[in-house]
């Protein structure tokens, strides 16, 4: 080959050579690889789906009939069955929540779990308020935090009255902090 007088070689160990054969490997190589990306794509979804998923416990769950708290001269404890999806799995628990009044005579739902490290709040009716036995925190009538290691008052939960019924979202809260932060 000859360009403007000059002559230029090709060196002949620089010539790629493809066979049919190894056209056609490479060829069915990438094919299976894009069907194996294709088809990874739904089960690795399927597999990280619990990793991305929220827990989904928004369902109202019944606390009891409104005339069983018409007149709450103290707190009155109550049990709540829940059903919790978290990722594949369905939970069925059980939590206990704290009905009371408030200060204008409105039902106020409070968590019985510690806002410190998620203990059991106890009522104590000699002292007339919530008392942690774990750690020692105490808690006045309507959940305001009184002494103890607890950052914060106890946890109220969303409620509403339906049917004459008392109705209650449970939520989990973040443990040890200031400010309340739902997980779930």
């Amino acid at each position: 080959m000859e360009e403007h007088g000059e002559r230029l070689e090709v060196d002949p160990k620089e010539n790629i050579v493809i066979s049919r054969r190894s056209f056609f490997g490479s060829l069915m190589l990438i094919g299976s690889a894009g069907m194996g990306a294709i088809l990874a794509v739904p089960v690795l979804r399927y597999v990280l789906y619990p990793l991305y998923a929220k827990s989904s416990n928004t369902v109202w769950s019944l606390i009891g009939k409104m005339e069983h708290f018409s007149d709450l001269s103290k707190p009155m404890m109550a049990p709540l069955d829940l059903k919790q999806i978290d990722g594949w799995r369905e939970v069925d628990s059980s939590q206990t929540v704290y009905v009371t009044k408030s200060a204008e005579g409105d039902m106020k739902v409070l968590s019985s779990i510690c806002p410190h490290m998620g203990c059991t709040i106890a009522w104590r009716e000699g002292h007339d308020d919530f008392y942690c036995p774990c750690h020692g925190s105490v808690f006045e009538r309507d959940g305001k935090h009184v002494s103890g290691p607890s950052p914060r008052g106890m946890d109220p939960l969303p409620n509403k009255a339906e049917d004459g019924n008392l109705l209650v979202k449970f939520e989990y809260f973040r443990e040890n902090v200031p400010n309340r932060e739902v997980l779930s």
